[in-house]
């Protein structure tokens, strides 16, 4: 079984929030950690309707970066724009 698959089964078979948390801090280094929370970050507000540009200014980043998450959340299917909508409701408009 190849390493990525391995990874997305474990990660689907963890139920407890402090398990998760817990293996989060095992195998992430706090960078990795960090470069996680702004992805989600980029995600949530690109999902609040927030602008690109001031989402670039706010966080010091380049529009590439947000230019990657609105296309996730534009794309047919999107799990992740599923899970914003089950966190944070649907956005209108």
């Amino acid at each position: 079984m190849k390493a990525r698959h391995e990874l997305e089964k474990v990660f689907a078979d963890i139920h407890d929030h402090q398990d998760m948390a817990s293996f989060f801090e095992e195998i992430f280094t706090p960078k990795e950690i960090k470069d996680l929370e702004l992805r989600w970050e980029l995600l949530k507000e690109l999902h609040a309707g927030q602008p690109q540009r001031s989402i670039a200014a706010r966080h010091q980043i380049s529009l590439c970066k947000i230019t990657r998450g609105s296309r996730i959340l534009k794309k047919p299917g999107s799990v992740t724009k599923r899970l914003l909508d089950r966190y944070y409701g649907p956005r209108e408009g």
